[in-house]
């Protein structure tokens, strides 16, 4: 298949007799189907999701094109000392469709307002491996949110919370599954390794 200014040209699936395969039964999709990715407007991901939806509806194409994805997940973030779960884009700027590759189906979906184009080489579209779409999948379905911290290793932060607040340190290392943060202390002169949760501890 060759779009733009090169044509799709489609072939019919014969059988070992040499006879046409049986139709597709409503609600299976054909073998061809492939998730492919779509430049956006940074920002407007939702809306071209929404634009595309709505445009496979009203041309009838819910028999090429099937699912159209913003990939998001869960994301813990600390401000002001509290903690709070937002949801992130996980590729700003990108959209994912799961599709059957025709001439009418590229067409509808990369005219589609506020979507700037498919990801591949060239004209041609590139599938996304299914091993990518695994990963992608299995960190939106992620029961524990990622958390996001505003310092990192090496950095001068002051303690909250706790026997040691008012304290500054230095962030020797953090640990995001536990959500835990090493901090440096001098006490005396000698500095000691302080273990403290996320929210006890600021940017200085």
């Amino acid at each position: 298949m060759i779009l733009g200014e090169q044509r799709i040209m489609e072939k019919e699936e014969l059988t070992p007799e040499g006879e046409k395969s049986e139709e597709l039964q409503p609600g299976e999709e054909p073998q061809e189907a492939h998730w492919y990715v779509l430049h956006t407007y940074s920002g407007y991901e939702n809306k071209a999701k929404k634009n595309l939806e709505n445009r496979i509806e009203s041309m009838g194409l819910e028999d090429q094109v099937f699912e159209v994805l913003v990939p998001t997940e869960e994301e813990m973030e600390i401000r002001g000392g509290q903690r709070r779960t937002v949801k992130r884009h996980i590729f700003p700027g990108y959209v994912l469709v799961r599709m059957m590759l025709t001439d009418q189906s590229w067409h509808a979906v990369r005219h589609t307002p506020g979507v700037t184009g498919f990801v591949g080489m060239g004209s041609v579209p590139t599938p996304l491996p299914q091993e990518e779409v695994d990963k992608i999948m299995h960190r939106m379905e992620a029961e524990a949110p990622t958390v996001k911290v505003s310092f990192r290793a090496n950095q001068v932060v002051r303690i909250t919370d706790g026997p040691f607040a008012d304290f500054v340190g230095t962030v020797d290392s953090i640990d995001l599954e536990k959500g835990k943060v090493r901090v440096l202390v001098s006490f005396f002169g000698r500095e000691t390794p302080i273990e403290l949760d996320f929210l006890q501890v600021e940017r200085v």
